[in-house]
C-alpha cells in the first residue's frame, strides 16, 4: 500500500489533501454536506491506488524478435503483445521498451486503454551495424487511473536476445574436388570419409543413410536407431579464422578483423549449405563452433551455431599459428580445410604448410593488410601468397575492397578440363597443342577405332567408373 501511495500524482494529492482538509472543516464547523464533500474527494484518489496497484498485476506481455538473428547492417523488427487479464479495463498505459544505444533509442508507447480480457499489439525495428549479442527489454510499464490521480511502474523481467552476426555473402557453388553427394554423379569423387567398424545400433544422426535404419531396435528404444557396421560417409570441412591481435589491423567495422570475419562467415554458410559438417577453429586451436556436440545437439542449425560463435568472436593475444596447426592436423578433422587469413610471417606459413600435408585440400584466404596499415615482423602480402602456393595450398588474394564471391570462383578452377590454360595456386595447366594440319596431297590415314579409355593403365569398359 505504501509503494500504492507513494504512485500518486500531483492531481490526486491535491485530491487527497482537499478531501482531507474538508473533512476537518465540516467536524470543526458541523457541516454534514461539506463532510459529504470531504469524504469523496478524499476517496476518488484512494479508490484510483486501490484499482491501479490491483491491475497493473492483471497485465502481461510478451515479445518477438522476427527474425532473432540478423545480418550487420539489416533490421529486425521486435513485435509486443500486451494484455489484460482482468475484468476491468485500464486506463492510460505507457511502454518503454529497453534496448542498447547500439540498436537506436529507446521506443515509447502510449495506449489509452484496454477492455477486459483485450490485447494490444505494438511493433518497432532495431538495427545495429556492429555484431553481437545485445538484450532487448527489459518492458517498462507505467499506468495510469482515467482521472490521472495515480500512475505505477511495473518492469517485466522477460528479456530476449538479438543476436547481429556479420554479413554474409553467397558464394558460387564451384566444384572444390572430393565431394560425397551420396547421388550416382556419372564421375569418380573422392570421399572424406571418418567413422569406426561398430557393430551394435546407435541414434540415427544427420547424414546417415534411412536403409540402415535398424528397425527392431527403432521399435524398442522409440527413436530411430541405424546400425554401425558402415563407415558415415560425410563430407567435413575445418574454417580456421585467423584471430591473432598482431595479424590486424584498424578497429570498429571497417577493420581487417572484420573482413576476416565476415570471410569466414560467408566460406562456413556456403559449406554447410553444401552438405559439409563443418568446424569452426580460432587462432589457438580451440573450436568455436561445429564441434561433436553441436552436431548432435542440433545436426539441422550448424549453419546457425557457426554464425552465433562469428557473431561474439574477438581476437586473442597471441603471435603464432603454433597452437592451430596441431588442430588442423587433427585426424578426425580431415576433408577440406580453409584458412581465412591475416598477416603472416615466415613462422606462420612453414607451420601452415606442415599442416597442408598432413590434412586433405586446403584454400587459404590471405588479406593484404598493408592497406589498413603496417604488421611488425610480417611477410608482404606477394610473398606470403607464394610460399604458401609452393606449400600446396590454394590461395585466394584478397585486397582492400575485395569481394569474396568473386574470388571464390577462382577455388573451383584448378582441374577444370575447360579451362583450358589456367595458372593457379603455383600450378599451371597448359592446353595441349593442337595437331598439324596434314598436307593436301598427302593421303588420309584410316580412321581408328574407337578405344576404351584407359585411367592408370586399366581399361574401363562399358563406360563405367574407374
Amino acid at each position: 500500500m505504501r509503494t500504492a501511495l507513494s504512485g500518486l500524482t500531483t492531481r490526486g494529492r491535491s485530491f487527497l489533501a482537499a478531501g482531507v482538509a474538508a473533512s476537518i472543516c465540516a467536524v470543526i464547523l458541523g457541516q454534514r454536506d461539506l463532510l459529504r464533500v470531504g469524504f469523496l474527494l478524499t476517496a476518488l484518489p484512494l479508490v484510483a491506488v486501490l484499482i491501479v496497484a490491483r491491475t497493473r498485476h492483471l497485465v502481461t506481455s510478451a515479445r518477438a524478435l522476427e527474425p532473432a538473428r540478423v545480418a550487420a547492417g539489416h533490421e529486425s523488427q521486435v513485435r509486443l503483445r500486451v494484455d489484460n487479464v482482468s475484468r476491468i479495463p485500464t486506463g492510460l498505459l505507457m511502454l518503454e521498451d529497453h534496448v542498447p544505444y547500439v540498436l537506436g533509442s529507446r521506443p515509447r508507447f502510449v495506449l489509452d486503454r484496454i477492455e477486459p480480457h483485450g490485447n494490444r499489439h505494438v511493433s518497432y525495428r532495431v538495427r545495429s551495424d556492429l555484431r553481437g549479442r545485445f538484450p532487448v527489454g527489459p518492458l517498462r510499464l507505467r499506468m495510469a487511473d482515467p482521472f490521472g490521480m495515480c500512475e505505477l511502474t511495473r518492469s517485466f523481467a522477460a528479456r530476449d536476445t538479438l543476436v547481429v552476426t556479420p554479413a554474409v555473402q553467397r558464394l558460387p557453388a564451384v566444384d572444390l574436388g572430393g565431394e560425397w553427394t551420396g547421388y550416382g554423379d556419372s564421375h569418380a569423387r573422392n570421399v572424406s570419409a571418418s567413422g569406426e567398424e561398430d557393430v551394435v545400433p546407435r541414434e540415427y544422426r544427420h547424414g546417415d543413410d534411412v536403409r540402415r535404419v535398424h528397425w527392431r531396435s527403432t521399435a524398442r528404444r522409440g527413436e530411430l536407431m541405424v546400425r554401425r557396421e558402415e563407415q558415415a560417409w560425410q563430407n567435413r570441412a575445418t574454417v580456421l579464422i585467423d584471430t591473432r591481435e598482431g595479424a590486424h589491423v584498424g578497429d570498429g567495422p571497417a577493420s581487417s578483423f572484420e573482413w576476416v570475419v565476415s570471410a569466414s562467415a560467408s566460406v562456413g554458410v556456403h559449406l554447410c549449405r553444401r552438405g559439409y559438417t563443418t568446424r569452426l577453429l580460432d587462432a589457438e586451436g580451440d573450436a568455436l563452433a561445429g564441434d561433436l556436440e553441436d552436431v548432435r545437439a542440433a545436426p539441422g542449425d550448424l549453419e546457425g551455431f557457426l554464425l552465433d560463435a562469428l557473431a561474439v568472436v574477438e581476437t586473442v593475444p597471441v603471435q603464432a599459428l603454433d597452437q592451430a596447426e596441431p588442430a588442423l592436423r587433427d585426424p578426425n578433422g580431415g576433408g577440406l580445410t580453409v584458412a581465412v587469413l591475416g598477416a603472416l610471417t615466415e613462422d606462420d606459413v612453414k607451420r601452415l604448410g606442415r599442416a597442408r600435408h598432413r590434412s586433405g585440400r586446403g584454400i587459404a584466404v590471405v588479406l593484404d593488410v598493408s592497406a589498413w596499415g603496417r604488421v611488425p615482423g610480417a611477410l608482404p602480402h606477394d610473398a606470403a601468397v607464394a610460399l604458401l602456393r609452393q606449400a600446396g595450398w590454394r590461395v585466394l588474394s584478397a585486397r582492400a575492397g575485395s569481394r569474396l564471391s568473386e574470388l571464390w570462383r577462382s577455388a573451383g578452377r584448378v582441374g577444370d578440363p575447360a579451362a583450358g590454360s589456367m595458372s593457379f595456386a603455383g600450378t599451371s595447366r597448359a592446353s595441349a597443342p593442337a595437331a598439324p594440319a596434314p598436307d593436301a596431297g598427302a593421303p588420309t590415314p584410316p580412321p581408328r577405332p574407337h578405344a576404351a579409355p584407359t585411367v592408370g593403365g586399366s581399361t574401363v569398359e562399358g563406360g563405367g567408373r574407374p
